[in-house]
């Protein structure tokens, strides 16, 4: 598998075609997955905002005082309120915010940004970010650039480790997950839960190359890699009646 960088993007504004920025930039064939940063689409989309626009809520003043009151420091009750109006569920309120966005992610913060954002404060996460992929997709087959699949990544943490990885919030083009179940180990075990989030490995390989920071490069095209003789599935995001952790988050407070 190769994993190349899509380098000299500019900086996108509102209303930039990305399928055509990276297809004057990459050479790209069919059966290759292109992984693109939300950061781009984002920008791409608009969905940037000032602080300015979220009228603050009782809820979110409560949330703010209630982290700063725990962090020590003063909390800007507007972000919660951006927060807030990003997700179809918070989770956890305090010590941080973790919030289920309208599409299905969790995610600390609903995925908010607030760096690499000019002329702004916050950058929101694309609304329908497998929409958003599809779009790309369609944008690359109008410049002849066909069978190519596409993946709309972020980066977050994760529970019980440290650090961020690369996952995947969209896609189009191939299916989420490649599912073993019913076939063989390599001891002739059959094989009853194993489900592969394809599109998380490959938005976390991609990272190691994207990089982080001013650095950072937002495309890659990942070439040699095959789905395989596989049945496949779109359910990357755990259904709210199958997800015990959500149902035990709903039940906790912090106490600190």
């Amino acid at each position: 598998m190769e994993l190349d960088p899509v380098t000299g993007l500019p900086e996108v504004r509102p209303g930039d075609d990305i399928a055509e920025l990276v297809a004057e930039r990459a050479d790209l064939e069919a059966g290759d997955v292109l992984t693109v940063a939300s950061t781009i689409v984002s920008k791409a989309e608009g969905r940037t905002a000032d602080l300015e626009e979220y009228p603050v809520s009782g809820r979110a003043q409560e949330i703010a005082d209630r982290i700063a009151e725990i962090a020590g420091e003063e909390k800007d009750p507007r972000f919660a309120q951006a927060v807030l109006d990003e997700s179809a569920e918070l989770l956890i309120d305090a010590p941080f915010l973790l919030a289920e966005t309208r599409f299905g992610h969790i995610c600390p913060n609903a995925g908010i940004d607030r760096s690499n954002v000019p002329d702004h404060d916050i950058l929101l996460l694309p609304r329908k970010p497998s929409e958003s992929a599809e779009r790309i997709r369609a944008g690359l087959e109008e410049r002849g650039v066909e069978d190519v699949a596409v993946v709309v990544t972020d980066t977050c943490g994760r529970p019980f480790r440290h650090g961020q990885t690369g996952v995947a919030i969209g896609w189009a083009g191939m299916p989420a997950s490649r599912d073993w179940r019913g076939e063989a180990d390599r001891d002739g075990h059959e094989l009853g839960v194993t489900v592969q989030s394809v599109v998380d490995e490959l938005a976390a390989a991609a990272n190691l190359v994207t990089g982080e920071g001013a650095g950072g490069v937002p495309a890659v095209a990942v070439r040699d890699w095959a789905f395989g003789d596989h049945e496949g599935s779109d359910e990357l995001f755990r259904a709210v009646e199958d997800d015990l952790v959500r149902e035990a988050l709903r039940e906790w407070k912090f106490d600190g």
